[in-house]
């Protein structure tokens, strides 16, 4: 039986998915997979030819550190064994044509996935938490957006959730009480979305006659005073963070709400290609 050993400085779990491919094109075929992750030292390299010289074998690696690569090839030529390196002819193709050199940060490409993975389940969630719904379960939102309509809160939720962020908004409704879930939040959590109101009665007005309905009392200018009157109470009762949107575009009232997120100390992960916009614990 062949035994394909599949070594990484990451998990291995990539590469043993690609050796996994390539099998299935021999069907019933006496092969094994041994997956050997975290292979960062010089030393377990030589370890793992060792084992791999004492039976039939195939040593399939994504080593992206060049010193270990070296210590590879030159470790299973003296022992004899077969040993295919995945990732080194890939760096440097990559390296001639990009001219730029490769980081070495093993499992970047793992890191990448997850990160997808949860943008795909951020922007899922936000999509079930829009506008007040699913309320019972407000509490697994890492951020909560407030506010009377039209003051932005479902694009900045959206562009929130495409950086990894599990976000809801919930809208203030004049004289009807906020959901008590909404009130047991951490204050951290919340944001208050504000506009000066004479801007919020123009959107308003624009998109009651693109949708054919009543201006009174939603575009009028006492009523959204009003409403803005009671969503800034219930802010400074709750201790919410009131952003003013007017004037500005989603990217920014976002990227206001990321940098109080960390100021406050909103737990996150590191995104691997982390830098603005991107998902990480000091910068996104």
């Amino acid at each position: 039986m062949l035994t394909v050993f599949v070594v990484s400085d990451a998990t291995g779990e990539t590469a043993e998915q690609v050796v996994r491919s390539a099998l299935i094109q021999f069907e019933g075929a006496p092969a094994r997979i041994v997956r050997v992750g975290r292979v960062l030292t010089a030393e377990r390299v030589r370890e793992v030819v060792g084992e791999a010289s004492r039976e039939e074998s195939l040593v399939v690696h994504t080593l992206v550190s060049d010193e270990l690569r070296r210590v590879m090839l030159s470790e299973a030529r003296r022992r004899g064994v077969d040993a295919m390196d995945i990732m080194g002819p890939l760096l440097e193709r990559l390296a001639t044509h990009l001219r730029l050199s490769p980081r070495e940060k093993p499992g970047l490409f793992r890191q990448l996935a997850e990160a997808k993975s949860r943008e795909v389940e951020a922007v899922e969630f936000a999509f079930r938490h829009d506008d007040g719904e699913r309320v019972e379960d407000l509490d697994r939102a890492e951020v909560v957006l407030v506010g009377v309509s039209r003051t932005m809160k479902t694009p900045t939720m959206l562009y929130l959730a495409y950086r990894g962020w599990f976000a809801a908004n919930v809208p203030v409704i004049l004289r009807i009480p906020p959901h008590p879930r909404l009130l047991a939040l951490p204050p951290s959590r919340v944001f208050c979305l504000s506009m000066e109101a004479g801007r919020l009665v123009e959107l308003r007005q624009a998109r009651a006659k693109a949708h054919r309905v009543p201006l009174e009392p939603y575009a009028s200018l006492p009523h959204v005073q009003a409403e803005l009157r009671e969503a800034h109470e219930l802010a400074r009762r709750q201790r919410w963070e009131e952003i003013d949107v007017t004037g500005k575009s989603v990217e920014e009232v976002a990227r206001e709400i990321m940098t109080l997120l960390h100021a406050a100390g909103s737990p996150r992960y590191d995104h691997p290609e982390a830098g603005d916009g991107g998902i990480r614990e000091t910068d996104t």
